[in-house]
């Protein structure tokens, strides 16, 4: 009687372990799952992060071509005279990545705009050489009466708004990916543009 008794406890014992066991396989299953969504969502935040890396780096390369072509005073509206291929004026595309496909696409929206535009005058020009001496030999003229000088120089003082607006490419290279802007930059740029600029861009 004594021997069945304990034959019972151990079967009962045997059942419990079992029990136990099967919730520590789901309970370390769950772990495991839970720590491989948490490297998955960590490696996507790492990845957008680079993403907006890449996309400021550039838009603010977009901005420094646009300061350095003599066409954003002339042709604001045509900054950049070969634009990324299928895109509007203005468009540049970057491969960040370096596998021959374009990444990003940085169009400058909406055109950049004078804010202000001030004519220097020659007073307010220094005598070495250099674009004070290419100002003062584009001396203003006044109407009316030839040879009478304004005592205006050839340049103007002017400020700008450029704002830099890029997105993410979609993996063919050519169509954006549907996630809108990746970053926006938007700054203004202090340049010195020809005096017969103001009329034109500098109303």
């Amino acid at each position: 009687m004594q021997g069945i008794h304990q034959f019972a406890v151990r079967h009962s014992q045997r059942g419990v372990t079992l029990v136990v066991g099967m919730i520590m396989l789901v309970l370390i299953t769950l772990l495991v799952l839970a720590g491989f969504h948490l490297g998955r969502n960590n490696l996507d935040i790492v990845g957008n992060a680079q993403q907006r890396n890449d996309a400021l780096g550039a838009a603010q390369q977009t901005i420094e071509a646009a300061v350095n072509s003599r066409l954003l005073t002339a042709t604001p509206g045509s900054v950049f005279p070969t634009p990324c291929s299928g895109w509007p004026d203005n468009t540049l595309c970057y491969d960040v990545n370096g596998d021959g496909t374009n990444d990003v696409v940085v169009q400058l929206t909406p055109t950049p705009t004078c804010v202000r535009a001030q004519i220097i005058p020659l007073t307010q020009l220094s005598f070495p050489p250099g674009d004070d001496q290419i100002c003062r030999n584009m001396v203003q003229q006044c109407h009316g009466q030839e040879g009478c000088s304004t005592g205006n120089s050839g340049c103007a003082n002017s400020v700008w708004d450029i704002r830099a607006l890029a997105q993410n490419l979609a993996p063919n290279g050519i169509s954006p990916a549907n996630q809108g802007p990746t970053a926006i930059v938007d700054q203004g740029i202090a340049t010195r543009i020809g005096a017969n600029d103001v009329e034109t861009s500098c109303p």
